[in-house]
């Protein structure tokens, strides 16, 4: 019976923490939605060019008897993304320990489905740039944008059931995966291996603090800022520091729940025991403190950093990146210019490539055996799924940057990732309203 009620116990934490997870993404889908739309008002205002001016500012810092200097879009870019990767690196190690990717049978479906919708849109852009010069822009068109399609799957309410919800994040997160695989692979520029060597010394510094048990976030912190230098010089991408500084941290909390509730009920009862006026207050201070070290120590090291960095990330990080990178100059040439190879490439890949390749996986996966379909979703709704994944935005346009840094083609890119999205909310939502239940009406409250 004990064993029983925690294992009941543990599924309301997991349900909870996703749906939690559900709402925060949704919302953030909205803002970073604002946020776009106002970088595309601007560069195509009268005051167009103070966004361009501001985004090129250059910013001086002296540190370390050095002397650094970067724009604006490099401090986005490079600086505060990384925060925005250890996030999904946190998230990713999460669902594969406790969440939906942590065992076969429920990983299995999300992660080939992922996998088939990064090939299809790759395999396409490749299609239409092979003699272009441009084939290496193959990776904009491959990841999804976790935040805006679950926004857009939020917009239907209590229609949508919690299996396609789950099977959705389930699917973005293994993307998200796969993407930062590309990132780290295919677009690093050429390594210094001094800058290398150290990075995978401080990793091995960080997984040893790991296994001593360490559980201190500042710990982590202050080699993860070192890390992130060493990274940032070596050649790869900065923000995979953020990712490799994730899978370091430590998902194991330092007192289990049924100690915490204990040794917490005992404090509290002291603290009741010592609250009248003739106690000093030094005492009840010190149970205070012995409460709030007990909560501190109930919860990982994973936990706290992933829920403390959330908000910034999703209604900060994430709108100013929008801000800095979707601002893209509408000129009819450019808009022509869309029939180009890269524009039919990125538009064709990120709504035609990963619907197709999503759908048929899955349709596969289900016919051969390999895979079930998530409980009470058809075949209809999971390609309506699909539709939606095509929304690529952050990550397509954090590609783009990485693949065609400081262009011409760079506007092209950013403006088919931006008409590839829009089709694939517009279009996916319209099949999932069309095809999902009818909406469900709450239960009378005493009834």
């Amino acid at each position: 019976m004990a064993k029983a009620a925690k294992l009941r116990d543990f599924t309301t934490v997991v349900q909870s923490s996703f749906q939690e997870f559900f709402q925060r993404s949704s919302s953030a889908g909205i803002v970073i939605l604002i946020a776009t739309a106002v970088a595309m008002l601007w560069v195509n205002s009268p005051w167009g060019e103070s966004y361009t001016h501001l985004l090129h500012e250059h910013v001086h810092i002296a540190a370390f008897n050095q002397s650094f200097t970067f724009s604006i879009e490099y401090a986005v870019n490079d600086g505060l993304m990384v925060i925005f990767f250890l996030l999904v690196g946190l998230e990713i190690k999460r669902e594969m320990l406790i969440g939906e990717l942590s065992t076969r049978r429920k990983a299995i479906l999300p992660m080939i489905a992922a996998l088939a919708g990064m090939i299809g849109p790759g395999s396409i852009y490749a299609l239409f740039n092979l003699n272009s010069g441009f084939s290496h822009g193959w990776g904009i068109p491959v990841a999804t944008d976790i935040a805006f399609a679950l926004g857009v799957l939020a917009l239907l309410g209590n229609r949508v059931p919690l299996s396609l919800k789950v099977f959705l994040a389930a699917l973005a997160i293994v993307d998200d995966l796969l993407a930062v695989l590309v990132i780290a692979i295919f677009y690093t520029a050429s390594l210094n291996t001094i800058a290398l060597s150290l990075a995978a010394l401080l990793v091995a510094l960080l997984y040893m603090g790991n296994r001593l048990g360490i559980q201190s976030v500042k710990f982590y912190g202050f080699l993860g800022f070192f890390l992130w230098l060493a990274v940032l010089y070596s050649g790869i991408h900065a923000t995979i520091a953020g990712v490799l500084l994730a899978l370091t941290i430590p998902a194991d909390a330092r007192i289990d729940t049924s100690l915490f509730v204990r040794k917490a009920r005992s404090v509290v009862d002291r603290l009741a025991a010592t609250s009248d006026d003739t106690e000093p207050h030094s005492v009840q201070y010190d149970q205070v403190q012995a409460l709030e070290d007990m909560c501190e120590g109930v919860q990982s090291p994973l936990s706290r950093i992933e829920h403390g960095l959330s908000p910034w990330v999703s209604f900060l990080i994430m709108p100013i990146f929008a801000l800095a990178n979707a601002g893209v100059l509408l000129q009819p040439e450019l808009i022509v210019e869309l029939a180009d190879p890269v524009g039919l490439g990125i538009i064709l890949g990120l709504f035609l490539g990963k619907q197709l390749g999503i759908s048929l996986a899955v349709w596969g996966s289900v016919k051969l055996g390999i895979a079930d379909l998530p409980e009470r979703v058809t075949m209809r709704q999971l390609y309506g799924v699909a539709v939606l994944c095509g929304i690529g935005f952050t990550m397509a346009l954090f590609v783009a940057n990485l693949a065609f840094p400081g262009s011409e083609v760079l506007s092209l890119a950013k403006l088919s990732v931006l008409v590839a999205s829009t089709l694939s909310a517009v279009i996916g939502s319209a099949m999932l309203y069309r095809w999902l239940p009818p909406a469900r009406t709450e239960a009378v409250r005493g009834s």
